[in-house]
């Protein structure tokens, strides 16, 4: 297939990908990352590339939740700086770990985050997140997302919502601190190498797709909404999976 054709069938999927995660508050890379992979001149320099188009769609939506006050800067404030340094550290390390195992075991936990997400829940919410506990949580998914090129809002995202955070805002902080994950993530695998090529087609694709699912966010009711990231997670952690085992 010749490579031209290869990139337009990377935006046209881009696009898609970015639309539908807008609308729920993930960037999807983890469903994107497999076809990228299939283009890349490395694996790496594919996932250099995910991790930076993950971020422009993360922006882009950001930036309408920001707009329609949809952030909680008191979250965003803890996540953003341990989730930069994670990343870095993440994509700096991540020839030197297998990415496979990884894989599976966040594949594995988005299953299991989706379940847990989409089952009836007690009127009682979990207090809310320290800045301590957030620290933590914005280091340790910075670092996985770094090594396997993701920014892992679909780890965040449920993460927020099981500590009452209210869905709209969890949506927007998720997205605001996807931005600067994936941003740092680039900088890390620069040393590993980026495919700058797969990485500018993607980026193009995905802003007007993130822009139109963004403004779908505040129209869909919660409990739908609610539904739908857990739909998502669970597609996103059954491909993560299957990419593992494959």
């Amino acid at each position: 297939m010749p490579y031209s054709l290869q990139l337009a069938l990377v935006a046209a999927w881009c696009f898609v990908v970015a639309l539908a995660g807008g609308a729920v508050g993930l960037v999807l890379g983890n469903i994107r990352l497999p076809a990228l992979l299939l283009v890349a001149s490395s694996p790496a320099a594919g996932a250099g590339a995910n991790i930076g188009i993950s971020g422009v769609a993360a922006a882009t939506a950001g930036l309408v939740h920001v707009r329609a006050k949809r952030v909680d800067w008191r979250l965003f404030a803890w996540l953003t700086p341990p989730s930069i340094v994670g990343a870095v550290v993440g994509g700096y390390v991540s020839g030197a770990l297998p990415k496979d195992a990884l894989l599976g075991v966040i594949g594995i936990v988005l299953v299991l985050m989706a379940v847990d997400l989409a089952r009836p829940r007690r009127s009682e919410v979990p207090g809310r997140l320290r800045p301590a506990q957030l620290i933590a949580l914005g280091g340790v998914i910075g670092v996985l997302g770094g090594i396997v090129g993701l920014i892992l809002g679909s780890l965040r995202l449920p993460t927020l919502l099981r500590f009452g955070e209210p869905l709209p805002l969890a949506v927007g902080t998720n997205m605001a601190v996807g931005f600067f994950v994936g941003a740092a993530g680039v900088l890390g695998h620069v040393s590993g190498g980026v495919d700058w090529a797969l990485l500018t087609v993607g980026a193009g694709a995905s802003i007007p797709g993130a822009l139109a699912g963004a403004r779908l966010t505040g129209q869909l009711p919660e409990r739908r909404l609610k539904h739908a990231v857990a739909a998502v997670l669970f597609v996103a952690g059954s491909v993560a999976i299957a990419e593992a085992v494959a």
